[in-house]
Order: C-alpha cells, then sequence, then structure tokens
C-alpha cells in the first residue's frame, strides 16, 4: 500500500484511549439543537465504573437534555457518545436499557395504585406454566422484591403493599433496586433527593454510595450541591447549555462548585446587599445536615 493510498482512507472513529481504567461513558463535543435553539454544545465528561459523577446546573441548564440523551430519548446532532468502548448512538430508551443503561426519572415511572413487586417487574414480570398457558409468578416476584429491597436496607412487610403507600425516599430505593437487580451498568438519576427531607434525602444518598461501591457507574443529576458533594467523585457543572468545566473532588470545593453554578460575584452582591455573608456556611440549604452526616462517615 503506497503513501497515497494510506492518505485516502477515510477516517474511523476510535474510543479514547484507555487509561488505567476505560471510562464506561465518554462524551465528546456532543451537541443539540431544537429549531435553531442550541440546547447543548461541546459537551464533555467521562463516567467510570465505581464513581458517581454529579451533574449539577440551575434550571434550564441542559441537564434534562443531557440525561435524554444518555438515555436514548433523545439522540446528540453532533459529537461522539462512547459506551463501553463503542460508539453509540440509541434510538429509544429501550435499546439503551438493554446495553445496562437504566434511568430513575424524577417521578419515578412508577404506577401508585400497583404493589411493590408489580412495579419492581414491570415490563419484564416473571412467569410459569405450561406450553403456550403462562402466568404471572406471584411467589417469585414476591420474593426477589424483598430480598433485593433488602439487599440494599430496606425491610418491607408485604411485597403486595401499594407503591402509593410509600414515602417517596422508599419509592426511590425501589426504583434503584429495580435497576440494579436488572444489570444495570450505568445508573442515571434525575433529581432524585428534590422533594425528599433531610432523612429520607440521607438514605437515598447511602443507596447511591452504595450503587457505586458495587461498580456501577452513577450519573447523579442535582442542583443541591449540598447532596451531590458528599457522594460525587467528579463533578460537572453545566449553564445555558454549555459545560462550565468538570473537576474531581480533589480540585475543587463545595463552595467553589456553588460559585460555578450561581456566579460568585452574583452571590457576593446579594450577600453585600443583605449585609450577610452569602456562602453556604451558613446551612441556608436543609440538604447541607444530608450531605454533611455522609461526609463524616
Amino acid at each position: 500500500m503506497t503513501a497515497e493510498d494510506v492518505t485516502a482512507q477515510p477516517a474511523i472513529a476510535r474510543p479514547p484511549a484507555a487509561g488505567p481504567v476505560q471510562p464506561l461513558v465518554q462524551l465528546t463535543n456532543i451537541c443539540k439543537y431544537f429549531l435553531g435553539v442550541t440546547a447543548l454544545e461541546d459537551i464533555n465528561f467521562p463516567v467510570y465504573p465505581g464513581e458517581v459523577m454529579c451533574l449539577l446546573g440551575d434550571n434550564g441548564a441542559g441537564k434534562s437534555t443531557l440525561i435524554k440523551i444518555l438515555s436514548g430519548v433523545h439522540q446528540q446532532d453532533k459529537g461522539t457518545y462512547w459506551f463501553d468502548g463503542q460508539a453509540r448512538r440509541f434510538t429509544s430508551p429501550r435499546e439503551a436499557k438493554a446495553c445496562g443503561i437504566a434511568t430513575v426519572y424524577q417521578d419515578l415511572s412508577m404506577i401508585p395504585l400497583m404493589s411493590i413487586s408489580r412495579n419492581f417487574w414491570l415490563g419484564s414480570e416473571p412467569t410459569r406454566g405450561v406450553g403456550p398457558l403462562h402466568f404471572f409468578d406471584g411467589p417469585t416476584a414476591r420474593r426477589v422484591a424483598r430480598e433485593e429491597l433488602a439487599r440494599i436496607g430496606i425491610r418491607i412487610r408485604d411485597a403486595d403493599q401499594l407503591v402509593g403507600t410509600l414515602s417517596g425516599g422508599e419509592r426511590q430505593c425501589v426504583a434503584i433496586a429495580r435497576a440494579k437487580y436488572f444489570g444495570a451498568k450505568l445508573l442515571i438519576l434525575d433529581e432524585p433527593t428534590s422533594a425528599l427531607g433531610v432523612r429520607e434525602a440521607r438514605g437515598v444518598l447511602r443507596y447511591v454510595r452504595q450503587a457505586r461501591d458495587e461498580g456501577l457507574g452513577v450519573v447523579l443529576i442535582t442542583h443541591n450541591v449540598n447532596h451531590a458533594y458528599p457522594v460525587g467523585d467528579r463533578f460537572t457543572v453545566l449553564g445555558h447549555g454549555h459545560s462550565l468545566g468538570t473537576f474531581t473532588k480533589d480540585e475543587v470545593s463545595r463552595e467553589d462548585v456553588l460559585e460555578l453554578m450561581a456566579g460568585g460575584e452574583d452571590l457576593a452582591d446579594v450577600g453585600a446587599d443583605a449585609g450577610v455573608d452569602a456562602g453556604v456556611d451558613d446551612g441556608v440549604d436543609a440538604g447541607a445536615d444530608a450531605g454533611g452526616e455522609l461526609a463524616d462517615e
């Protein structure tokens, strides 16, 4: 083959060079547009197995659009989405789920008037029967749901209890346990603590850390720095569809992340006008209580 032949060969997309640990996810220059409006522009970050990537930003920053690309709801217009060493362009959430991507949205995708066991198995129900006649295997469904919830520290008396009777934190735990049971490699959590009290938020964050310790890659989407910082290993901050940077915990403090999200100068001006310090040390967010205890463990 001549030098001219080599030059004529088309460029082939290749995954990022592997370091000591291969990233489970690598986003490279991801862009998304809606009718001429830029939703995301040149987003880059990795997600490693056994790490929590916290995706932070205020409302309208582009967090929801990005997780929809990760989970197959939307497709990127530009850039490359690497998952498990392969360039991906998922055409549906079902395709992403089959590859090991589980997404827990704010509304949890649960049916309040159905039991815990039925919600746990929703869409993948175990059956038993003979020949063409198969029926829902209730005993197996109840047993597995109890066992998997017990593995993450949730004890339930009756797997036939309606999901609508559970607290918000318990529903989050059912969704996390379901994702782990069905073989998720990447767990995407959309604002899992947004509507929870301090005690419940603390419990959910513990289960996030447990999923990380079991080797899952976790993407935690939130606008609450006090919830993200104690469990996060890496932090990507979005603003108006652009990345403001990706940092490890050693490179950035809780206060630095907050200033990136809200603008340090703006916070200082507000504090000066009010005659108070605009930092987070006052515990103005109740989430500091949830995060503080985890940080001390």
